[in-house]
């Protein structure tokens, strides 16, 4: 050890009640920081995965139809344009999209779909629905739909379905039971229920009917074509840039699950702004309490330093004594700090829950978060050092031991 190294530690020693104190202020800062950090970072988690728990991070389908403006002549000419009625349409030339798409290095999982409203029949009941046409396999790859069945099997074989459980109690289906699909052309289907599932989102679990991807297109009359691709991509929050890409490159419409939850987005961004802020302010109060403990310590040791600097201790050694105190403030501090805010976060998780028993709150504990802690606390203090210990530098040694 350096004998920098050895006087910085042995000043903190000297001076245990008062290193104690400003450690627990730091710790006291650090523990805030890592379990508001935690509850955030694990309540957008959760928001996230509800969220993409029925939806891909991508969505492709058939472009907009439009019409161009109409310019009529005469005096004070202007353009009249009408919308188009929309409808679902197939994707044109659906198998060479899927192997272009099958290429892009930034998607991971891809799945084709067929979708159109149908009305499902049982008995004098009738309800309108979504079906949706897909592969099974594929498509449990984008949606985890076979962790969400709460009877039966994910299994889409010809005349096969998955519903919704709601859909299911309003009409009175179990697995097994026979269900008529009619679509509004008139075709219609015989389908034996093989699984039901719940995603706790209403609209989904009120009308949504899987089939499989031929069933659906006989359906649905789109045989050998589909409406719609969902993709899964590698970075999360990089769907927005890949969806437009996509529908530069491709000329598909393409929609990412930020663009459909504007809502949630502005949600997730004003929660990392609050918490940033927060961050800040309790940063900014641990640097001064480091930086008045320094500073203090430059008074009461100022004989010391002088007579260190009488016998030949350069100015750039004692800055770096003073420099490491601050280190070891901040490092001491941020251990403290996260086993409390840890413990502190355990302890909410574990009292606060639902009336199923899970925590209300998740809470996110990872190693990064502990890591990015114990660094910012660690260079807090160093940058809080920097004056005390300039002004430590600064002291003429025959002043110093004069004035003492």
């Amino acid at each position: 050890m350096s004998f920098e190294w050895q006087l910085a530690v042995r000043l903190l020693r000297e001076g245990r009640a008062q290193t104690a104190l400003i450690a627990a202020g730091i710790g006291l800062g650090v523990a805030v920081v890592v379990f508001l950090t935690a509850l955030i970072n694990g309540l957008q988690a959760n928001l996230i995965a509800r969220t993409l728990g029925s939806q891909a991070h991508i969505t492709l389908t058939a472009p907009d139809r439009v019409v161009m403006p109409a310019q009529l002549p005469g005096p004070g000419e202007f353009q009249s344009v009408q919308p188009r009625p929309q409808r679902v349409a197939p994707i044109l030339n659906s198998a060479l999209l899927l192997r272009q798409l099958a290429a892009e290095p930034e998607i991971t999982a891809i799945s084709p779909l067929v979708s159109g409203a149908a009305f499902a029949l049982r008995g004098a009941a009738d309800k309108s629905v979504a079906v949706i046409g897909v592969d099974p396999e594929a498509y449990a790859r984008i949606i985890p739909l076979p962790a969400q069945l709460v009877a039966g099997e994910w299994r889409l074989g010809s005349e096969e379905a998955v519903i919704g459980r709601r859909l299911a109690d309003e009409l009175g289906i179990r697995t097994g039971d026979r269900l008529t699909l009619q679509s509004a052309g008139g075709r219609s289907l015989n389908v034996t229920v093989r699984g039901i599932f719940e995603l706790g989102v209403k609209d989904p679990d009120r009308r949504w009917v899987f089939l499989s991807l031929r069933s659906a297109q006989n359906l649905l009359n789109l045989t050998g074509e589909i409406t719609g691709i969902d993709l899964t991509v590698r970075e999360l929050f990089a769907a927005d840039t890949v969806a437009a890409r996509l529908q530069q490159r491709y000329d598909i419409r393409a929609e990412s699950w930020m663009s459909s939850n504007q809502q949630l987005m502005t949600g997730l961004r004003s929660q990392s702004a609050s918490s940033s802020v927060i961050r800040f302010f309790v940063l900014v109060s641990v640097a001064f309490g480091i930086a008045s403990v320094l500073a203090v310590a430059v008074v009461q040791k100022q004989r010391d330093i002088g007579i260190l600097r009488a016998m030949g201790m350069s100015r750039r050694a004692v800055r770096q004594v003073f420099l490491i105190q601050g280190g070891l403030l901040g490092l001491l501090g941020a251990l403290a700090g996260c086993a409390a805010g840890a413990g502190l976060a355990r302890l909410f998780a574990g009292l606060v829950r639902n009336t199923q028993g899970d925590p209300l709150f998740p809470i996110a504990l990872t190693p990064d978060l502990f890591l990015s802690a114990t660094a910012v606390a660690v260079v807090t203090g160093l940058i809080a050092a920097v004056l005390p210990a300039a002004r430590a530098a600064a002291l003429d040694p025959v002043q110093a031991i004069r004035n003492s």
